[in-house]
């Protein structure tokens, strides 16, 4: 309870009942002045208005001096992005030593950046593989067009036929080589190896040398897609046989882990140690022997890597016993390869 004193002082009173020692009860009453608590409180209020305002400018100065501190990466990377959009995508946005959210920040874009870059690399190098094999027969062509027109007793339908399927089989090598640069997935069935190459060599008819095919009884599974496939198996033969002297052999076999292997061999020159892995890029031929007239584009050996390596395989390159070259295809058998499907 409150009391207000004769001199206007208030007091805060509070009382007990007891017992006196001849039983009588009393109220006993203790009181205590307010205005000590009263004058805290009032200079608490007048500090807090005089030093609030100065609180709260030096809070918001230390919020806004930590908030540039810790946003100045990301206008770092907002600024080298922009300069980025000029078209140097090979220039990276700064990375910060920490490992926070900004950190993670520039890490997802320096590898969306490298993505894209890599994409954009490859429009360019399509581009430039398309214009560099088909100007050739374009040229060819056009050329025996200008003849024919001239001179029509002179139109030879035979090259001009040839030109054309050359130039429709480079159309091909280069599209199906952007899918896969685009990263494309085929569609893909389980088959079986053995069976695919025997269909293959039934539509050969038209080879300079007859295919010798060891296919062992059995099932050789694998999740593939068919068309790609037999397309490595034609470039393959293909291959074989413009260099091979006299024999051209394939065969289908079970490799390590369950995998199935593909053989591809002919007793031609072979191919240097050196060179094994250089024949596997684009437009490349090693010697005289691989020219333009008698062999393709320099693009059937890179067709194969690639839809090897997209089928979760490998290929090989080795001396055959005899002389002559030897290409080995591994790829995961149908069980196995439930994990890495094209």
């Amino acid at each position: 309870m409150h009391d207000d004193h004769p001199d206007g002082q208030q007091f805060r009173v509070a009382g007990l009942l007891a017992t006196a020692p001849n039983g009588q009860t009393v109220t006993v009453y203790a009181g205590s002045s307010l205005n000590t608590e009263r004058q805290a409180v009032s200079g608490v209020r007048d500090a807090m208005l005089i030093g609030l305002p100065a609180l709260l400018l030096v809070v918001a100065a230390v919020t806004w001096l930590v908030t540039r501190r810790a946003l100045r990466p990301v206008e770092d990377i907002r600024a080298e992005l922009a300069e980025i959009m000029d078209g140097d995508l090979s220039r990276r946005v700064p990375q910060p030593a920490s490992r926070d959210e900004v950190a993670r920040l520039a890490r997802t874009t320096n590898a969306t950046l490298a993505a894209l870059e890599q994409s954009v690399e490859r429009q360019r190098q399509f581009v430039a593989d398309a214009s560099h094999e088909l100007r050739s027969p374009i040229a060819s062509l056009r050329t025996q067009l200008e003849v024919a027109r001239a001179h029509p007793d002179l139109l030879e339908l035979d090259g001009l036929i040839e030109d054309t399927v050359r130039l429709e089989r480079v159309a091909s090598d280069l599209l199906l080589l952007a899918r896969l640069d685009a990263g494309e997935q085929p569609r893909a069935e389980r088959l079986d190896l053995a069976e695919l190459v025997r269909d293959e060599l039934a539509h050969r008819s038209g080879d300079r040398l007859p295919v010798a095919a060891a296919l062992p009884d059995g099932a050789f599974p694998v999740h593939a897609s068919r068309t790609q496939l037999a397309r490595v198996l034609g470039n393959l033969l293909d291959n074989a046989q413009r260099h091979a002297g006299s024999t051209v052999r394939v065969a289908v076999g079970h490799g390590a882990a369950g995998a199935v292997a593909l053989d591809v061999i002919d007793d031609g020159p072979g191919v240097p140690p050196a060179d094994r892995e250089r024949i596997f890029t684009r437009f490349i031929r090693l010697d005289d022997a691989r020219t333009r007239d008698e062999g393709g584009a320099g693009l059937g050996l890179a067709i194969v890597r690639d839809v090897v390596h997209r089928h979760g395989g490998r290929i090989e390159v080795g001396d055959a016993d005899g002389g002559g070259a030897r290409f080995t295809v591994t790829l995961p058998g149908a069980a196995r390869s439930t994990g890495h499907r094209p």
